[in-house]
């Protein structure tokens, strides 16, 4: 695949002494967590300092994503709380990650604590945001969270999409409440 050739010419650059940079780090380990090579991503990571070269938001984000996606959501936490400590800024896609990473194993208080961080902070809370932390709430059967935050999407600048509509609706229907579901559902644009 695509992911695999990224990472041959990555090889071929450092075989011929070709600079490397963060930005080209970043594309290589974004392509390992396309081709669920976490281990290589891994160590990419790990020779960033090695080789001179600056670890960024985007790098932490990608090997973030990459635990994530491998089920590996604990050592994605603990990339996270590492970022501070090596003078890393987080941004909203950082959290999303985060978010999204709790989704998986329902731990829904987590995710709302990540969500309550960005609240007083210059970061944009998006759409993406809000859908994430709904899903959180509806695989982590928190169907009454779920619908507060739909309820703050309904009231703030953000616009509701389908997503949204469905992972509520979805987190009603979890929990048998389905004249919630149906207020919900008639509500849809």
């Amino acid at each position: 695949g695509k992911w695999e050739h990224a990472l041959q010419l990555f090889a071929q650059m450092l075989q011929r002494n070709v600079e490397t940079s963060t930005i080209t780090f970043n594309a290589a380990i974004s392509a390992c967590k396309k081709g669920s090579e976490l281990d290589k991503a891994l160590q990419l990571f790990g020779s960033m300092p090695r080789s001179k070269v600056q670890r960024s938001t985007i790098t932490y984000n990608s090997l973030m994503s990459a635990y994530e996606q491998s089920g590996e959501w604990k050592k994605s936490l603990q990339l996270f709380c590492s970022m501070d400590c090596n003078k890393v800024e987080a941004n909203t896609i950082t959290f999303n990650t985060m978010i999204s990473a709790c989704r998986k194993v329902g731990e829904w208080v987590l995710a709302l604590h990540l969500l309550s961080l960005l609240a007083p902070g210059n970061l944009k809370v998006d759409i993406i945001t809000f859908n994430a932390a709904i899903s959180v709430c509806e695989n982590g059967g928190a169907w009454e969270r779920a619908l507060q935050l739909f309820s703050h999407t309904t009231r703030s600048e953000l616009k509701p999409d389908t997503i949204t509509f469905n992972a509520v609706i979805s987190a009603c229907e979890k929990r048998g409440r389905w004249m919630a579901a149906l207020q919900i559902f008639s509500a849809m644009p």
